[in-house]
């Protein structure tokens, strides 16, 4: 009997650990020989723990499950009361373009043969065939953009450091992921990390760089482990060494060490602060030698490009989005997680048909995108295409593809002094504009709040200055939230108004 229950940190926080422990002593006091595969999750948080039995039709999935529904598959599967069917045939699995994420699931995370078996280290192989500059022109030719946030072409940042002359150069993967709503890194680097491992191997190959290193978050414990012990097998069994190597940095949990200069910093044993660019760290990075700074799914999407070719994966997409980009669906929503698919969807199509719209059953009144500084959409731009472009012409951004979903009970001016004292708390200080103006930012909503509406054309103002004068997206960014609180919902500011009168 092969029995899959996940590792994932998602599956862990809902007893994934115990069911796992349980499963084997029912076993063992069945006398029934199982073998346990602790695996990646497929991305359907709400039936977590999800446990995978295989069988002769295929995996079975049961969920989300409790101790006391472990007795039950030891016997009929068919009639156990959290029976799903096949896995794959699951209408969410089933609307999936899994590229990326096609093995998050489906191996043991830290089994190579596994990932060998399921296409892995294909494109790598290729990769040691061809020169740095045919490497690059691939990347390049598919469009792959940064799935970090700023959607920078990445085989232009990889072009950029494979053409500086230095006698020493690094491959820096930005896993320091955290937005609210995001958690595509960490499923990746938790359910398949040798894909990363071979990302990075490749952009060295690609970049004349010998040197890589993961930075990831301090609570992103199982993500730490798991990134760890595949580093260890993949140096053991070759896939790393003399011409690449790596090791995985655990940062102190700062939000600025996403920006890839504070992360730098951080890296190098500094203060996580922001650097000023120029000079920008493709050319004087890490250490000061150039060095490729990618966010996990831009490194991780590589692999599939270089084995299937960049014609494949630029044939998914709408204009200059290519590919696919795994959609983390989170908030008030009845179905959140995890869900991979080609660029071009409407954000109308995502939270209603994918989504499943709210979790309360009210009415959607707002979707964040983009993390804690994206902007709140209304339900009248819900046709806005899920694209880069798109969604700029919309004074939005797609960061991390983090969607947060609110229903109609939710104060927007509310939302708006979240980000604004997100922005306070987290700013690094070095610049002005995002140091003092988040301060104010909160008082000046503050008085919005208390019926004050000659504080509106002062928040304004200050959210203009913020985004021209901020040196990193933190304060960059902080106005868009602010903005389309302000722009999309005036009755909620109105309502305080009225509140204070």
């Amino acid at each position: 009997m092969k029995v899959y229950v996940p590792l994932d940190s998602a599956a862990v926080a809902l007893g994934a650990d115990a069911l796992a422990e349980a499963i084997a002593a029912e076993a063992a006091s069945r006398g029934v020989a199982v073998e346990i595969v602790r695996n990646g999750s497929r991305g359907m948080v709400w039936l977590e723990p999800l446990v995978e039995v295989v069988t002769d039709a295929g995996r079975v999935g049961f969920g989300p499950m409790a101790l006391a529904d472990v007795p039950g598959l030891f016997g009929d599967l068919a009639s156990h009361p959290k029976a799903l069917g096949l896995v794959e045939e699951l209408p969410w699995m089933k609307g999936q373009t899994r590229l990326t994420f096609a093995r998050v699931g489906v191996i043991d995370p830290l089994s190579l043969e596994d990932y060998r078996a399921h296409g892995g280290l294909v494109g790598l192989d290729r990769a040691v065939n061809m020169s740095a500059p045919e490497i690059v022109a691939e990347v390049i030719e598919s469009g792959l953009r940064g799935r970090g946030g700023a959607g920078f072409p990445t085989g232009i940042k990889w072009k950029t450091v494979s053409e500086a002359v230095a006698d020493q150069k690094y491959i820096v993967c930005n896993a320091d992921e955290g937005d609210s709503a995001t958690f595509a890194d960490r499923m990746l680097m938790e359910g398949d990390p040798f894909t990363l491992i071979e990302g990075m191997a490749i952009a060295g190959l690609a970049c004349g760089a010998t040197k890589g290193y993961v930075y990831i978050r301090s609570e992103y414990p199982v993500a730490i482990r798991v990134m760890e012990s595949a580093v260890r097998i993949a140096r053991e069994a070759g896939v790393l060494g003399p011409r690449f190597d790596m090791e995985i940095r655990v940062g102190a949990g700062a939000y600025v060490c996403g920006e890839e200069t504070s992360l730098l910093n951080s890296l190098e044993g500094k203060r996580g602060v922001v650097r000023a660019k120029p000079p920008l760290p493709a050319l004087q990075g890490f250490m000061g030698r150039p060095t490729v700074v990618n966010n996990v799914i831009s490194l991780a999407s590589v692999p599939v490009i270089m084995a299937k070719g960049a014609a494949f994966y630029k044939d998914f997409g709408l204009g200059r989005s290519r590919g696919t980009i795994p959609l983390q669906i989170a908030g008030n929503v009845r179905f959140g997680g995890l869900y991979e698919v080609a660029f071009g969807l409407t954000l109308g199509q995502i939270v209603n048909e994918i989504g499943g719209g709210t979790a309360s059953g009210r009415p959607v009144k707002a979707v964040q995108v983009g993390g804690p500084l994206g902007a709140w959409f209304p339900p009248s731009l819900f046709d806005t295409p899920f694209g880069y472009e798109e969604f700029g012409a919309k004074e939005g951004l797609i960061g991390h593809a983090g969607l947060t979903i609110a229903d109609d009970t939710t104060d927007m001016l509310q939302m708006a002094r979240f980000a604004m004292e997100f922005c306070a708390i987290e700013s690094c200080g070095k610049c002005t504009p995002c140091r003092i103006g988040a301060v104010r930012g909160v008082e000046t909503l503050d008085r919005l709040a208390a019926g004050d509406p000659s504080a509106i054309p002062l928040i304004t103002d200050l959210c203009n200055t913020m985004k021209s004068g901020s040196l990193c997206a933190l304060g960059g960014f902080t106005p868009y939230p602010v903005m389309s609180a302000l722009t999309h919902f005036p009755d909620d500011f109105a309502r305080a108004k009225e509140a204070a009168e």
